[in-house]
């Protein structure tokens, strides 16, 4: 029987017409990965609240982990899997670019920023959350600028963009500063509550969850002043399209869907476990602007600025 009649016949019983394109083309790269494993492995952070941290309960949660788990159900129905595991696998600051170019993990699913320098090893799926880089204090500290720093010792947390900028500042404005390291997040908030620093400079949305789980939140202030505005994104392999393609698709659905308001609320404007603490953070303007218009780009400049339409819109809302 000619090739043909072959293909005719195979079309006529719906043998080709049901193939999904994962039956109709070889698997490649991490679709190929977890097909054979049966299982996605995603990198979590313990500390980093509320985007993924460990509960009361030792279980993993959080905004980012709510997000990757889209993606997980995006890739089972693109893989045809009737069932597809979840491991969750903890990573740090230090360990998770390594972790994720070894093939360790398949997803990051924590607090990263999103920055030119880091597209050199890893990808990252469109921006989850747009960010403030600020100081935190004790009010009895009196810092209310980077200035008010010199000569003082400054904690940010290892395998951060934050050390490094804090480091470039502290040179290029003769600062006189000591940074000191945390290993994580938590460290680093205790050492300032601890008095072994007078400062912790760190995202705004981590800096204000520390402080509404502090023991006595109202000692605390974040500064006004920007150091800068940057992305965070769900970090995935470099140099595997077919894979990033699934990932960003189910991402997009998502942000341009009323279920990302639900989400985002659930962990920002909303009691959040273990202690039930509302961190009260209104969706930043930059964020929604990105939900409308996503994108994975990693310079600070395509979300230091609100488009014009977006000011407009929210001035509506009011």
């Amino acid at each position: 029987m000619k090739l043909t009649k072959i293909f005719a016949t195979l079309l006529s019983v719906g043998v080709i017409s049901s193939m999904s394109p994962v039956q109709a083309q070889e698997l490649t790269g991490t679709l190929a990965k977890i097909k054979k494993a049966g299982s996605v492995t995603l990198g979590v952070r313990d500390g980093s609240v509320p985007f993924s941290y460990l509960d009361d309960k030792q279980q993993y949660q959080g905004y980012s982990i709510d997000l990757c788990m889209k993606v997980v159900t995006a890739l089972q129905k693109h893989l045809g899997m009737s069932e597809l595991k979840v491991v969750m696998s903890p990573v740090t600051s230090a360990n998770r670019i390594p972790l994720m170019a070894n093939g360790t993990i398949d997803l990051e699913c924590g607090s990263t920023t999103n920055n030119l320098e880091r597209q050199q090893q890893v990808a990252f799926a469109p921006t989850m959350f747009v960010i403030g880089n600020r100081v935190l204090s004790k009010k009895t500290s009196n810092i209310k600028t980077l200035e008010d720093l010199r000569g003082k010792t400054l904690v940010a947390t290892a395998g951060t963009s934050t050390i490094k900028q804090m480091t470039i500042l502290n040179k290029e404005k003769n600062l006189g500063m000591t940074i000191a390291v945390g290993k994580d997040h938590p460290e680093s908030f205790l050492m300032l509550e601890t008095g072994r620093a007078v400062a912790e400079a760190n995202d705004d949305i981590l800096l204000a969850s520390q402080v509404a789980n502090s023991k006595n939140p109202n000692d605390y202030e974040i500064t006004k002043e920007a150091l800068s505005v940057e992305p965070y994104g769900i970090m995935l392999r470099k140099g595997d399209p077919a894979f990033k393609k699934v990932v960003d698709e189910a991402l997009i659905r998502l942000y341009k869907s009323e279920d990302i308001n639900r989400i985002y609320a659930k962990w920002f404007t909303s009691p959040i476990p273990p202690k039930n603490i509302n961190l009260k953070f209104p969706m930043p303007p930059q964020l929604k602007a990105v939900f409308m218009n996503p994108t994975d780009s990693g310079d600070p400049a395509a979300y230091a600025a609100v488009p014009e339409a977006q000011k407009t819109s929210d001035k509506r809302k009011k």
